[in-house]
């Protein structure tokens, strides 16, 4: 059974950074994507980012891009998602997503494992 487990969400100032951790156990993790999804309060689990751990190709959301980096250390089975340049409207749950499966769909129903997510909030 795999495990995700995300830390490093908080509050910040609009302009600022933060940098989320999500570290993965279980069956073979290391061999399929993460992702990173989010959900603000009234919408829909939005995909984010994401990360193949073998060859370490990324996967950016328009609204994100150029703001956000996914990267991974395979030696602490962990993936983090730094953030910077933060705007209000990038508020929300942070998860961590995973499936065994190596494609990177941008559907949070194509996802078997998730964390249980960490709050950022951004002010303005």
């Amino acid at each position: 059974q795999a495990q995700l487990v995300e830390s490093g969400g908080g509050l910040v100032q609009a302009g600022g950074s933060l940098r989320l951790s999500c570290a993965a156990s279980g069956r073979l993790l290391r061999a399929y994507p993460m992702v990173w999804f989010r959900q603000a309060p009234g919408t829909e689990r939005e995909f984010a980012a994401g990360i193949k751990w073998t060859t370490g190709t990324t996967y950016y959301a328009d609204s994100v891009r150029g703001r956000f980096t996914i990267s991974r250390d395979n030696a602490k089975n962990t993936v983090y998602l730094q953030m910077n340049n933060l705007k209000p409207e990038d508020t929300a749950v942070y998860y961590c997503a995973a499936r065994y499966d190596s494609s990177v769909p941008r559907e949070p129903r194509e996802y078997d494992y998730w964390g249980q997510g960490t709050q950022v909030t951004v002010s303005s």
